[in-house]
């Protein structure tokens, strides 16, 4: 049977089938493909992907969904009352839920009614965040009544990058503190023990945190209403200011492409880079606290695995962590699986491309069987 993945987010999409003889097999990729995010093209490019493949054989189509609010922590087959619930939660992801929406009506459009279609959540890795990384300090009834917490997301991200650097360090896979930096068009750091994820950056939105393309990450609540009353606009709109039109994009008033901005002689653009890499640095640090120490940190995500620079930048003065990279092995490093740091270093470094994909199509077979 043919499984069929949607992974949508706020720069591209990437569609990808998987074939499994049966439940419980091992799914095999055979094909992948990435697209520009336009969601009203999404049934013709979804159209185009399924072409290739025999209608009959595909069972289920999984997608990435990145918010599940406090509902939603396993993977759940999508019916009426799913998509409801789904819509409810948009104004907490703008950026990606109603993106996903819009991929899964146009699977549901060109798919058979027999094909389950499965939401897999970003959310869902961060569920059990100890409750003093998942409260904020405000009414217990605000987050109790009204769900304000921190949920944290990249959550395929970050468990696809600890699972790999499991099997790479068997002997840390238990109690390894592990630190993973999922850092595309959307950016987030993650405190690892074991496999548990025990803090992160992101919080009740994927706005929080880091210096993002287009995402602000951390202000000051305050800074929300003064910018309503001084740009005469709401609420609202000044947090689709910061979703869409601040990080690398504001700050440099010229784009929201990294690999641009490095080389821009520009002042605008160099404080960019730098505030992007200063805030990563930051949150590694807070890392290292809540983990008491580091065995590992790991780079994943479109920036993370091909902009070396970007990297140092990042682990720039972090020797007294014990954190060295070897530059010719970092130079190296671009879209392939590598140890970058500088032998005898305390913390390794590593570089694992992320496979979201791959945790989708087993979500989804999952799913077909007759225990789920």
């Amino acid at each position: 049977m043919i499984l069929i993945t949607v992974n949508s987010g706020s720069t591209s999409v990437k569609l990808a089938a998987f074939q499994a003889e049966c439940a419980g097999a091992t799914p095999a990729l055979l094909e992948r493909k990435q697209y520009g995010a336009d969601p009203s093209k999404a049934e013709a490019v979804l159209g185009e992907f399924l072409a290739g493949f025999e209608r009959a054989s595909i069972a289920a189509v999984a997608h990435r969904i990145v918010h599940g609010g406090s509902r939603f922590t396993h993977p759940v087959v999508i019916d009426a009352t799913t998509l409801g619930q789904l819509q409810a939660l948009s104004p907490l992801a703008p950026l990606h839920n109603p993106v996903a929406l819009t991929w899964i009506n146009a699977a549901r459009s060109r798919c058979a009614p027999q094909v389950l279609q499965v939401a897999v959540f970003d959310t869902a890795f961060f569920a059990d965040l100890p409750a003093v990384a998942a409260h904020y300090a405000l009414p217990a009834a605000w987050s109790e009544s009204l769900g304000v917490r921190r949920y944290g997301f990249h959550g395929l991200a970050h468990e696809a990058m600890c699972r790999r650097w499991r099997v790479l360090r068997p002997e840390l896979a238990e109690h390894g503190r592990l630190v993973t930096l999922q850092l595309g068009g959307g950016c987030s750091v993650t405190a690892i023990r074991g496999a548990r994820p025990i803090d992160t950056s992101m919080g009740f939105s994927p706005l929080e945190g880091l210096v993002m393309a287009t995402r602000a990450g951390d202000v000051d609540a305050a800074i929300v209403p003064y910018l309503a009353r001084e740009l005469g606009v709401t609420a609202e709109r000044v947090v689709e200011l910061l979703n869409l039109e601040s990080g690398l994009l504001g700050v440099s008033a010229s784009s929201a492409d990294l690999r641009e901005l490095v080389g821009s002689a520009d002042p605008r653009a160099q404080l960019a880079v730098e505030l992007y890499c200063y805030r990563a640095r930051k949150y590694l640090g807070a890392s290292f606290a809540a983990l008491g120490g580091c065995d590992a940190i790991v780079f994943g995500g479109g920036v993370g695995e091909h902009m070396p620079e970007i990297r140092a930048r990042i682990l720039e003065s972090l020797e007294w962590a014990g954190v060295a990279l070897d530059a010719q092995a970092n130079r190296a490093a671009h879209g392939t699986e590598a140890s970058i740091g500088a032998a005898g270093a305390a913390v390794s470094v590593h570089v694992i491309p992320v496979d979201e994909e791959d945790t989708l199509a087993a979500a989804a077979l999952a799913r077909l069987t007759p225990s789920a």
